[in-house]
């Protein structure tokens, strides 16, 4: 059964009452909400997934869409919620799990769907047997026939309320799992916390942890890759799902394969404007004529069978006629009346014929988790009739300034003090990357305003991005305050601008963030941000896009020593050869952001690489696109 015929439910609309009346799923489990654990083993296995939910909405849809609540009133169990995701399904099959059961086999849909399919039944569902027990029936882990729907309606609305009741009269399967574990519910906070606490000490490592990985890790002088490194491996994505139509998925990151329910093209069909014939008919050695049957169009098939010796004028991407294999150009033949001569050697057997399926096959992926969205993906799925897609969501991201000197636009500039510009530069590369963006201002230097700022940004966001407050001047409560939230590490990075560097992740209130704490210069603020933040956030967002760098001969001597990685601005353009030729802006100090702006390009002298003579090769980072 291919997953596109099921549709996936997280059965959530209970009172949440063993939880402190919070909904179960909702409850932070491994960093996350637990039912989005449930949603990412479910979301690989169906076409696409919906929530039942009678509370809460927009937590909800903040990870899947769409929710739809009970239609039966008064809490009325999972069969009620099994009854909305049946009312609301658009596909033939529907596969339900609860939400409070993040270990659910990843083959789940696979096996129940292959037991319906062998037994021609209307239900399957799962069951387990330890060593010595009963079998023991999880029926809220079901695959059912969409169609099904009247009967449990019914049996709801005669007050019928067990899980294994409903189905009396449908031909029903049992499919046997081993893994009793995979269906285990958590069901109370301390289960659920102690759960969490196990996990995170087998499955989340420190950064001390991820750091001993390294031959030589010194904090003190830490090189540009290995701090790379230590981030890609701490970081985890964040898995929440959305379901957004066709045109607002433009800069998305996809969660799901999008699986073409069609081929493209859907049927054979000619590459050019001509006669399709049938291959046989054509001579190596001598002209051929033929007798043309008719026209067909693009979308306007003739309907003919040419026989032997008989052709089709066709028009591109026209349907090629049932025993046709050739198109031969129309520029290539003489036509007299209703017949044509087609010259030796012009053509051979099978050219100019597109075939079904070519670009795209039917069950075959169109495009792939974890892809950006861009507009001609928008063209190749609007082709394919998809008119929504599965995306994830919006990265959170809170960011403030941090200084008693900072001003912001629109305040009197007091002697001493400047206008906060980072705030304003990281806005605009969040902003490129699509992320919500909270904006939390300036904190003062004040311990208990930065803890509160802090927590607050840890509850409300994925990630937190600081600038200012990491060097080796400021105050010990920066490390202390960050240290006491979480696990978070300060570097000396070998390289310039932009040598602080503060990274790790905090926690507050059973919520957790990851925090990128960037230097206090706008320009290293930016190559912080662009080196190291920017791909930790889109892997968060479950996207790899590493920067493309560009080679470039340089159009002038750069002064440079070993053992650090050093980023220049530059300007890009084409040499009189019409190769890349690149220079840099002139002074590089990390406070001159109008270098920034006045450059399209960054050159990159990484770590081993000495002075740079005129003409020399180097690696070049556009703008283009990035800022």
């Amino acid at each position: 059964m291919e997953k596109t015929l099921i549709t996936g439910l997280i059965l959530a609309g209970g009172r949440g009452s063993r939880m402190g009346n919070v909904d179960k799923g909702l409850q932070p489990f491994r960093g996350k909400p637990m039912a989005q654990h449930a949603i990412e083993r479910l979301l690989p296995q169906v076409g696409s997934v919906m929530v039942n939910a009678n509370r809460n909405l927009d937590a909800w849809l903040e990870l899947a869409a769409p929710v739809w609540a009970d239609e039966t009133p008064g809490f009325a169990g999972p069969l009620a919620g099994l009854e909305a995701g049946l009312m609301h399904c658009a596909t033939p099959w529907l596969l339900a799990v609860p939400c409070d059961s993040p270990f659910l086999p990843r083959d789940l849909a696979e096996r129940l769907a292959a037991a319906v399919e062998e037994h021609d039944a209307d239900l399957a569902y799962a069951v387990t047997q330890e060593a010595g027990m009963r079998p023991q029936p999880h029926p809220v882990f079901c695959l059912v026939k969409a169609s099904r729907l009247p009967v449990l309606s019914r049996y709801l609305l005669e007050g019928g309320r067990r899980m294994d009741g409903w189905y009396k009269d449908l031909k029903a399967v049992e499919v046997l799992f081993e893994d009793a574990d995979a269906f285990r519910n958590i069901n109370t906070l301390d289960e659920l916390q102690g759960l969490d606490q196990t996990a995170a000490q087998a499955v989340a490592p420190s950064l001390a942890q991820v750091a001993s990985c390294l031959s030589s890790y010194d904090p003190e002088a830490l090189p540009v890759r290995d701090a790379q490194r230590i981030i890609r491996e701490f970081v985890q994505p964040v898995r929440a799902v959305e379901k957004v139509a066709l045109r607002a998925a433009l800069g998305r990151v996809l969660a799901a394969d999008v699986i073409s329910p069609i081929n493209v093209p859907a049927h054979d069909n000619s590459a050019m404007d001509g006669f399709a014939l049938r291959g046989a008919d054509l001579r190596p050695d001598a002209p051929v004529t033929l007798r043309v049957l008719g026209t067909t169009y693009a979308g306007n098939a003739l309907g003919v069978v040419p026989a032997s010796g008989e052709c089709v004028r066709i028009m591109t991407g026209g349907v090629m006629p049932e025993g046709c294999d050739s198109v031969v150009p129309q520029e290539f033949v003489t036509q007299d009346g209703d017949r044509i001569t087609v010259p030796a050697g012009v053509i051979r057997p099978g050219d100019n014929r597109r075939f079904a399926g070519e670009d795209l096959k039917a069950g075959g992926p169109a495009l792939t988790a974890g892809r950006v969205v861009r507009p001609p993906d928008l063209g190749m799925l609007a082709s394919l009739g998809i008119p929504e897609v599965a995306v994830q969501r919006r990265l959170r991201v809170a960011f403030f300034s941090t200084g008693d000197e900072l001003r912001s636009v629109g305040e009197s500039l007091e002697e001493g003090c400047v206008y906060d510009s980072n705030r304003y530069t990281i806005y605009g590369m969040l902003q490129r990357l699509g992320c919500d963006i909270i904006d939390m201002g300036v904190v003062r230097d004040d311990p208990q305003a930065l803890e509160e700022a802090l927590r607050s940004a840890c509850e409300n966001a994925d990630a937190i991005i600081t600038s200012g407050g990491v060097s080796v001047g400021a105050a010990d409560y920066t490390k202390q305050i960050m240290a006491k939230l979480g696990d978070v590490t300060f570097w000396k990075i070998g390289m310039r601008p932009g040598r602080p560097l503060a990274f790790g992740r905090v926690n507050s209130n059973g919520r957790s963030a990851f925090l990128f704490g960037l230097p206090g210069n706008p320009v290293a603020v930016m190559v912080s941000f662009y080196f190291f933040a920017r791909e930790a956030l889109l892997r968060m967002m479950g996207a790899e896009a590493p920067l493309p760098l560009l080679r470039a001969r340089s159009s002038g001597a750069i002064r440079k020593k070993p053992g650090r990685t050093e980023y220049q601005r530059g300007i890009l353009a084409r040499g009189a050869d019409g190769e890349p030729e690149v220079r840099i802006t002139g002074s590089q100090g990390s406070g001159i952001l109008r270098s920034m702006s006045e450059a399209n390009c960054m050159v990159v002298l990484h770590d081993e690489q000495g002075n740079v003579a005129d003409g020399d090769m180097v690696d070049v980072l556009v703008f283009e696109g990035l800022m």
